[in-house]
């Protein structure tokens, strides 16, 4: 992660799709919160599940269907979206492969 710093990064290249899988690269990680990239291939997905914080969601490339209690939205490259503390939520490459930047911080506040 350390040759990641101080570097303007092109975060379409720095994960690779995987064929029938979900990548993640973590770009960041402290106790405080976390960044990581993900690419997920198209019918691929996270399942429900919750997070005791907040996640910011960009996404990078394509489109990702992010379902959060029970109500599914279409997020597209250029988009993000808030996922809210301790609500359920999954996330699924529905129509075609996409990439996601998820930004986490750890506060109780």
């Amino acid at each position: 992660m350390n040759e990641l710093k101080g570097k303007a990064l092109n975060l379409k290249t720095l994960v690779d799709y995987s064929n029938g899988a979900v990548v993640s690269r973590t770009l960041l990680k402290k106790e405080t919160g976390n960044i990581t990239l993900f690419s997920f291939d198209k019918g691929q997905g996270l399942s429900e599940h919750t997070s005791p914080f907040d996640a910011v969601v960009e996404v990078v490339e394509g489109e990702g269907t992010f379902i959060i209690a029970g109500e599914p939205k279409t997020v597209k490259a250029g988009e993000m979206i808030i996922m809210p503390a301790n609500i359920p939520h999954d996330v699924q490459a529905a129509k075609a492969p996409f990439k996601m930047l998820l930004i986490m911080i750890r506060s109780e506040r």
